[in-house]
């Protein structure tokens, strides 16, 4: 009796010493977090915890993912979580994951984390080639992935090799071109200078809503056989299972949607549980959202026009600030070209002042001269006169008489013509001064108007960074700015979605040719003996201008029991 209340007691005290809790490692696809869980805790109590800790409302896309044997499992909400085939280590490690796809992810999504995670997801499976993806769709993609990142392009910042340490293509695309980085990055960065203007989550937005038209977005394969016991693949995605050959998991052969399928017999509860969550969320989107969705959904909007208005009040103070800088730049640039012009016009009014002073000295000398001459003149004609005057008596004297006074002619009109010449200097050199002197005039005149000038522009100069004192203030527009939505914000608002809408139908279309000059573009760089039966697959759907939807709609025409017909005889 002793022995057996001892062993009692022993066994109490052994399970009083097991631990209440255990440690859990949550990795999400950006965060890791840690927590401690209670040993009865199941699977929604630690689920519930990682949602609210995140601050995530749209919980039904996502689970815990544990591995098993190098296999990934999904952690079950209403069992607990030490009675799964996990690791006894810990901590327990799970990742965040999401489980189920949305069928239009800028409808569905919506809070920005739940977009973010999606995002984050999406591109590292892209990257991993759990996505398939053409070269020209992954260097698009790729562009939508820096804008988010890395924001508006800007050369002065944006230079070459900015992007050389990041991944953004798979490495099958990588390896089928002889192309370096830099051409990647010179083919990315043109896409990317064309993003200006979107924010991180309308970069985000567009990027998934790109991938989610790729052929093996949202689609969870699984090997199965048919009654002949042929060797297919299911896929269970959003809109339905999809029947593939093993070699080609692009192109399924017989698709049915939800709204066609009552039961699924499996063995595998993975499969299941995979389709029980995609049926249940197929049915729920073609129901009335529930009061909580269409609480955040309305909290979506409202969100997402005040962001829209933010950033409108953002961009236009952000070109009132590059107009700013632009007219104080001019102003700048004008003011040293007056500078300038002052100290032009100072060095030409000395110079004139010089010149005139050495053409009036040159003037009184010429002048000067000229008398001087024409006294000579006078003096040559007197000379002259004497002589005739003298009487000459023999034939030798009157010889010498007369070559003496034939010299004093020639010397006296040679006087003459030298007095005139030299009047004439003097009366240009008269008109030069008075040029000079008005040359003179004008530029006194001139400086006189530039010194006015730079005196009503130089304040602007006080400081080389500050804005103009007169430009109009921006706290006046933000005062006038109102985050209350009234009727007329918000038609204005809708107005502007359909605005966009069209736009985005437009773009689309452009985008396309856009993905087709890609295309043609680096057709010739491509190593053909690299091409994967992916690629030759993408290839072939391209040229048929097959895609994932019309795809899937082409093969729900028939009835669902020639389609269940045709699958058991593959």
């Amino acid at each position: 009796m002793a022995g057996a209340i001892a062993s009692r007691m022993s066994f109490s005290s052994l399970k009083r010493k097991q631990p209440k809790t255990f440690t859990v490692r949550i990795i999400t696809m950006d965060a890791e977090m840690e927590f401690n869980c209670e040993v009865k805790w199941k699977g929604k109590d630690l689920f519930d915890l990682v949602c609210r800790t995140l601050g995530l409302r749209e919980t039904w896309f996502f689970g815990l993912q544990y591995m098993i044997k190098d296999t990934m499992a999904w952690l079950k909400m209403d069992k607990k979580v030490l009675d799964h085939d996990v690791p006894k280590e810990e901590p327990v490690t799970f990742h965040f994951l999401a489980k189920f796809y949305p069928e239009n992810a800028e409808d569905e999504l919506v809070q920005d984390i739940t977009q973010h995670l999606f995002f984050l997801q999406v591109k590292k499976q892209i990257l991993d080639e759990k996505i398939s993806c053409p070269p020209e769709a992954s260097v698009l993609l790729a562009s939508y992935a820096v804008q988010a990142k890395y924001g508006d392009y800007d050369p002065t910042v944006h230079k070459r090799g900015f992007l050389a340490q990041e991944e953004l293509l798979p490495k099958r695309v990588i390896n089928l071109y002889q192309m370096t980085p830099e051409m990647w990055e010179e083919r990315i960065t043109a896409w990317y200078g064309q993003h200006r203007g979107r924010a991180r989550d309308e970069a985000e937005m567009e990027y998934l809503k790109i991938a989610q038209d790729l052929e093996m977005y949202g689609v969870n394969y699984f090997a199965i056989r048919n009654k002949k016991g042929t060797e297919l693949l299911l896929g269970v995605d959003a809109l339905g299972l999809h029947i593939y050959d093993m070699e080609n998991r692009l192109t399924p052969k017989i698709s049915f949607p939800w709204n066609e399928i009552r039961n699924v017999s499996y063995s595998d509860k993975e499969i299941l549980q995979l389709c029980i969550g995609n049926h249940d969320l197929f049915m729920r989107r073609r129901k009335a959202d529930s009061l909580e969705v269409q609480q955040m959904k309305a909290q979506a909007r409202e969100e997402k026009a005040r962001k829209q208005m933010e950033r409108q009040r953002l961009a236009r103070e952000k070109q009132m600030r590059e107009e700013a800088e632009r007219t104080r730049d001019e102003l700048e640039r004008r003011l040293l070209q007056l500078k300038d012009e002052a100290t032009m016009a100072n060095e030409a009014l000395m110079r004139s002042e010089e010149t005139a002073d050495l053409l009036a000295e040159k003037a009184q000398i010429t002048e000067e001269e000229a008398k001087l001459l024409a006294q000579k003149a006078a003096e040559a004609e007197q000379e002259m006169q004497r002589i005739k005057a003298t009487a000459i008596r023999t034939e030798e004297e009157k010889r010498l008489m007369e070559q003496k006074v034939l010299e004093a002619e020639m010397l006296a009109l040679k006087m003459a013509e030298e007095s005139e010449r030299r009047a004439k200097e003097a009366d240009q050199l008269k008109q030069d001064l008075q040029e000079a002197r008005d040359s003179e005039r004008r530029a006194k005149q001139k400086l006189l108007e530039i010194t006015s000038k730079s005196s009503y522009t130089q304040p602007m100069n006080s400081g080389s960074t500050a804005l103009p004192a007169d430009m109009p203030t921006f706290n006046l527009i933000s005062e006038s700015l109102s985050f209350d939505f009234k009727d007329t914000d918000m038609k204005r608002l809708s107005m502007e979605i359909e605005k966009e809408k069209v736009e985005y139908m437009e773009k689309s279309k452009h985008l396309q040719e856009q993905l087709n000059e890609l295309k043609t573009e680096i057709e010739a760089l491509k190593l053909k003996e690299r091409e994967t039966a992916m690629d030759i697959l993408h290839s072939e759907n391209n040229e048929r201008g097959s895609s994932k939807h019309n795809t899937i709609k082409k093969l729900t025409l028939q009835s669902t029991k020639s389609r269940v017909a045709f699958f058991e005889e593959l």
